[in-house]
Order: structure tokens, then C-alpha cells, then sequence
């Protein structure tokens, strides 16, 4: 298993930064076809080879990622979008 991990510091308070969460959590849905679920601030995501979590705060956002050894090619892309969803939706 190879770990992935962001952290993000943002402005938008805890109701903001979990909308803002939400469209994370849509944009993983689609382009790389996860499922998540909301379990109070932590919004879990997974599938096939990744396993992972956005906890949302009121002043910042951390993800952490278990990928799958196959998918460590992908770990510069994944971090990558990952690194483009924060900058778009945590400013």
C-alpha cells in the first residue's frame, strides 16, 4: 500500500468546507468512479485499489489515501487532481 496525504488550511467554515467537500467527493465520483458516504465531519471514499477520507474542520481540509501497489503509476495523477480539487473548491 502506498499512502497519500494533503492538507489544506481554508477560510470557508465547517458548513462551507463540507459543501465544498461535497464537490470533491462528485468530481472523485466521476472521473475516477468512487463512492463515498458522510460519517459526521469525515466523508469516506473508496474502490477497487483506494481507500480514503476527507476530514473537513471549520479552518482546513486533510486528505488521506491508500493506494493499491498497482496504482502507484497513477499516485502523480491522483495527487495531482487532488492538488486541482482543493485549489478550485478550498481557495
Amino acid at each position: 500500500m502506498f499512502e497519500l496525504q494533503l492538507k489544506r488550511r481554508h477560510k470557508l467554515g465547517l458548513k462551507k468546507g463540507r459543501a465544498a467537500a461535497r464537490h470533491v467527493a462528485d468530481e472523485l465520483a466521476s472521473e475516477f468512479d468512487m463512492v463515498n458516504e458522510w460519517d459526521g465531519c469525515t466523508l469516506h471514499f473508496s474502490r477497487p485499489g483506494v481507500a480514503g477520507s476527507l476530514v473537513v474542520t471549520r479552518d482546513s481540509v486533510e486528505m488521506h489515501a491508500r493506494l493499491a501497489g498497482l496504482l502507484k503509476a497513477f499516485r502523480p495523477r491522483i495527487e495531482m487532481r487532488m492538488q486541482d480539487y482543493f485549489d478550485r473548491y478550498f481557495g
